[in-house]
């Protein structure tokens, strides 16, 4: 006869020796649970402190607001990521997922920070955030309009969107008018970075392959370094130690700025659900539960929330790290959480900061090229769970050149209203979901059965057609005939 106690103790100890890589509650060596946390910090921390200073030069921030900004997204960023991870009560995906102030927001943030300042963009947030609580709230009953037809589409766009980006960071820059944009230097840095990874992650063992970002930064790194491109000036000048402050900034709420970013965070739910569903499908080979889903949209909308108090910018899932945890199968919730505890650091320390942001554009742009195209492939193993019928390639289809082609020719929209342009103008990803999601409501619901009966019933109908013309020509030949005679 068994014993419970002693099957709980069991289970105890064999939790505690859990020390898989594969596994969401294994528990690696420290030293081999590093790389790859530094690996998935590394190729989110430019995306991190890229919103927060556009937002700072729209709005005409001073240096140490700036500054600010910068590090109070670091730092919510790592408190963020260690939320979702372990969650609590309804809140938290609990997934292995990377959540940060994000770019997906970015559009609108710049919109109405040139009208309402730094002030306007956080009383909106307030509101945004909320939102996506309530939208979080409810998604467990609209879940359904969300099939892995619409979600699948959302990832697929939003790799397909993030390609320019790095090809920007392999040419030396975010910005196409930086002076050294597209040197052939930028080039040879980001293609040894690129070869690096590729040759780590294919040839490779054990944590080099599974770190094969890393080691390409590291080597990309190591040779802007000899060819003396990185500038250690920030970190000299940067304070070891800085506590955030409640409100360092006012907030203001403006009836246009709050509608805006209402709809970026409804929509950057929809992303939630897309990213979330490629972690599970690509890292875990499962379909996304609507636990873990109501509680990422719940999370994120409180964490959203939170920050607008503190001066940090609206938070979403990071997709480069989607893109990661896709290729490398590694989603133990402690590399992640170390990745969320560094962040934290980084945040607290600005000086720790300023380490990370010399890594040089080229280096994160070889890097990083081939986790967007994971993210691409997963948009796909999404889609292809589903049938490709008629109705859900055009689905696809139509989301995908509307919203690929409206980011390609942005003068196409100019005369629309202003709203409108900053909402779709250079976001392909609200382009699509709204695309999709509408299509996914609107086509009748038709699956492969349906349409190969449909096409028989057609072809019945015109073979029917068919016979009874014959049948009439036969019929007047037949009464000519007659008449002739």
């Amino acid at each position: 006869m068994n014993d419970p106690l002693a099957s709980s103790e069991h289970r105890k100890r064999l939790n505690e020796k859990n020390t898989s890589l594969f596994d969401f509650y294994g528990k690696p060596r420290f030293s081999k649970a590093l790389p790859l946390s530094l690996q998935h910090l590394l190729a989110m921390i430019a995306g991190v402190i890229t919103p927060p200073i556009i937002v700072a030069g729209v709005v005409g921030a001073s240096i140490e607001e700036k500054l600010l900004l910068i590090q109070i997204a670091v730092l919510a960023s790592g408190i963020c990521t260690v939320f979702h991870l372990y969650g609590v009560w309804k809140f938290g995906a609990r997934l292995p997922a990377i959540f940060g102030v994000g770019f997906a927001y970015v559009p609108t943030l710049v919109a109405v920070g040139a009208q309402y300042g730094i002030e306007g963009i956080l009383g909106a947030q307030l509101i945004g955030g909320i939102t996506m609580m309530v939208v979080g709230y409810f998604i467990q009953y609209i879940r359904h309009l969300f099939p892995p037809v619409v979600a699948g589409t959302v990832v697929l766009v939003i790799g397909l969107s993030l390609y320019d980006i790095a090809i920007r960071y392999m040419a030396g820059s975010g910005n196409v008018n930086a002076a050294n944009f597209g040197d052939p230097i930028n080039w040879i840095i980001a293609m040894v970075t690129l070869l690096t990874v590729l040759i780590a992650a294919q040839f490779g063992k054990g944590v080099v392959k599974l770190s094969a970002i890393i080691v390409g930064i590291v080597v990309g790194y190591l040779l802007s370094l000899s060819l003396g491109m990185i500038s250690f000036d920030s970190v000299t000048n940067a304070s070891w130690v800085a506590i955030p402050k409640v409100m360092p900034f006012e907030m203001e709420f403006h009836a246009a700025a709050i509608a805006s970013m209402v709809i970026i965070c409804v929509i950057n739910s929809v992303q939630t659900i897309g990213d979330l569903s490629a972690t599970t499908v690509g890292g875990m080979n499962r379909e996304l539960k609507t636990k873990e889903l109501t509680g990422g949209l719940l999370g994120n909308g409180l964490s959203t929330t939170i920050s607008a108090f503190f001066g940090a910018l609206p938070t979403s899932t990071f997709s480069q790290n989607v893109g990661i945890v896709a290729m490398t199968k590694v989603i133990s919730r402690y590399v992640l959480a170390l990745a969320g505890i560094l962040m934290v650091l980084a945040g607290l320390s600005p000086k720790f900061g300023a380490i990370m942001t010399t890594i040089p554009y080229p280096v994160l742009g070889g890097a990083t090229i081939t986790v967007f195209g994971m993210i691409t492939m997963t948009g796909i193993q999404l889609l292809v769970k589903d049938e490709m019928s008629a109705r859900n390639m055009t689905i696809v289809g139509l989301s995908l050149a509307l919203s690929l082609g409206i980011a390609s020719v942005p003068s196409a929209i100019e005369q629309f209203p202003a709203v409108v342009r900053d909402l779709i103008g250079g976001a392909p990803i609200v382009v699509a979901a709204i695309t999709a999601f509408t299509l996914n409501i609107v086509l009748p619901k038709k699956s492969l059965s349906d349409e190969a009966k449909e096409r028989e019933a057609i072809a019945k109908a015109d073979a029917e057609a068919a016979k009874a013309d014959s049948d009439k020509v036969s019929q007047n030949i037949s009464q000519n005939s007659t008449h002739s005679n």
